[in-house]
């Protein structure tokens, strides 16, 4: 009875020997020739091919820059018209609040022979709508009661008076000698006032 040999033949080992691209190990992974194929292609251009290619990408790549550069200018341009028109037409709304206030100015001086009284009432009435046309543009009135505690950004102390004794609290507002305003958070004009002297 022949035995089999555990061990491949002479022949067998030859033709490994020969032909290793047989062999399991050998066997190439999927997609890894991927480069060198392209690698490959690239080096199959000639250097007229390669400019060509480079000078389109170039194309493309100022081609997106321009159109960026010009997007990012015409932002710049329509903002800036905006901010022209929002300074020229800042006062518009406050011009139209002060138009009824000229007119009863108007209307009280065309009166002849008018009364003290009448002409009091029209300036009662006249400073209803001036003060109405102020509050509508954000513009407020700062007039601290007295014994409100010294603010240095709202008020201008025009003399410092002593503190009368268990009355008042040291740097305090004793009276307003002239209204402060407020144009929204920002102050227009400080209050002048007189405050008690610190201790």
């Amino acid at each position: 009875m022949d035995r089999c040999s555990p061990f491949p033949s002479l022949f067998q080992t030859t033709d490994l020997m020969e032909n290793p691209q047989d062999t399991p190990d050998s066997a190439a992974a999927p997609g890894a020739s991927a480069p060198a194929e392209a690698e490959a292609a690239a080096s199959s251009l000639t250097p007229e091919q390669r400019l060509a290619e480079l000078e389109s990408k170039h194309a493309e790549v100022s081609d997106a820059y321009l159109r960026a550069k010009a997007e990012a200018e015409n932002t710049r341009r329509r903002a800036e018209d905006e901010m022209a028109k929002a300074r020229k037409f800042a006062v518009e709304s406050f011009a139209d609040s002060l138009l009824p206030v000229k007119d009863s100015l108007e209307a009280a001086l065309a009166i002849e022979n008018a009364s003290a009284e009448q002409l009091r009432e029209g300036t009662h009435a006249t400073l209803r709508q001036l003060s109405q046309a102020l509050e509508r543009n954000k513009v407020l009135e700062i007039a601290p009661p007295a014994g409100t505690r010294f603010d240095p950004h709202q008020h201008q102390a025009i003399s410092v008076v002593p503190a009368p004794a268990d009355a008042q609290e040291p740097n305090t507002i004793v009276a307003v000698l002239q209204k402060g305003y407020l144009i929204a958070d920002r102050v227009l004009r400080p209050a002048l006032v007189t405050v008690t002297a610190p201790k």
